[in-house]
């Protein structure tokens, strides 16, 4: 079966490793109140989004994402 193609680009960027520990922190603690799991990279993801003001894109099954 054939991988649809995608409009995301993978990046790698370098932080410190305080703010990882930090975020994996918070995403542990949105996970609880959220009902479903969120990683370190979905905060970093709606925080560029919210700071940035973009447009939330659809996936298949209509659900919005940000990756």
């Amino acid at each position: 079966m054939a991988r649809s193609k995608s409009n995301n680009i993978q990046i790698n960027i370098s932080i410190p490793a305080e703010w990882k520990y930090q975020l994996e922190n918070l995403a542990r603690i949105y996970s609880v109140e959220e009902g479903k799991t969120i990683t370190f990279l979905d905060l970093m993801r709606r925080g560029i989004q919210e700071k940035y003001q973009l447009g939330e894109q659809t996936n298949e099954y209509g659900e919005g994402t940000i990756s």
